[in-house]
């Protein structure tokens, strides 16, 4: 099976469309995970062209900007998306009143914080619609973690992750959002990463 998935990730994995088309023959529940950061619009709109009922699921850990909360509420009209909502179970306000704001990367805090707010939330998520595929918009030059990952990996579950954009280049990414005048939003931050090169760990788990 890995090696059907080395010869996938050479043949289709600077392909995102015809990638996504495979990927979709692979299995019966496929998802596309969201947190409708800058240029997010360009994986929703190429998956929902293929697959308009696919379940989007956004992990809402409650700190998103305003903006994004438009921007999210903009594109979930325009594409018509199938959009699953994961909160953590503690509200923002129920987990500020008791521990103050969000901790910083260097608080000692900061680990459970993140469980709190994104990693126990997208074990939920996979646990309650047990996906066998799943397409994230990881791209190369977010981390340099991601930069060493291929498009196409399966995790210890079986779990076929897919990242169709891996290889893109923000210019790539404009590029398509032009083509398909389709918004973006750059008003945007996780409190789990607070640094932009930094990975939160949920794509480190899975």
């Amino acid at each position: 099976m890995e090696l059907q998935l080395d010869t996938i990730n050479r043949d289709l994995g600077n392909d995102p469309e015809a990638l996504i088309r495979w990927a979709l023959e692979q299995g019966s529940r496929p998802i596309c995970t969201t947190n409708f950061r800058p240029f997010e619009a360009v994986i929703l709109h190429m998956v929902t062209r293929q697959r308009p009922d696919i379940p989007i699921v956004w992990l809402d850990n409650g700190y998103n900007t305003e903006a994004t909360y438009r921007f999210a509420d903009a594109l979930v009209k325009r594409l018509d998306l199938n959009l699953i909502t994961y909160l953590p179970k503690r509200s923002r306000a129920h987990r500020e009143a008791l521990e103050g704001p969000a901790p910083d990367v260097d608080d000692p805090r900061h680990a459970a914080f993140t469980e709190e707010v994104k990693l126990e939330p997208f074990a939920r998520a996979l646990r309650e619609m047990a996906p066998d595929v799943w397409f994230t918009a990881l791209r190369a030059e977010d981390t340099p973690e991601r930069a060493r990952m291929a498009p196409v990996t399966r995790n210890a579950d079986g779990l076929l992750k897919i990242a169709p954009l891996l290889h893109w280049s923000a210019r790539d990414m404009y590029q398509y959002l032009k083509a398909h005048d389709l918004p973006n939003e750059f008003d945007y931050f996780d409190p789990t990463k607070v640094e932009a090169k930094r990975e939160c760990g949920l794509h480190l788990q899975h």
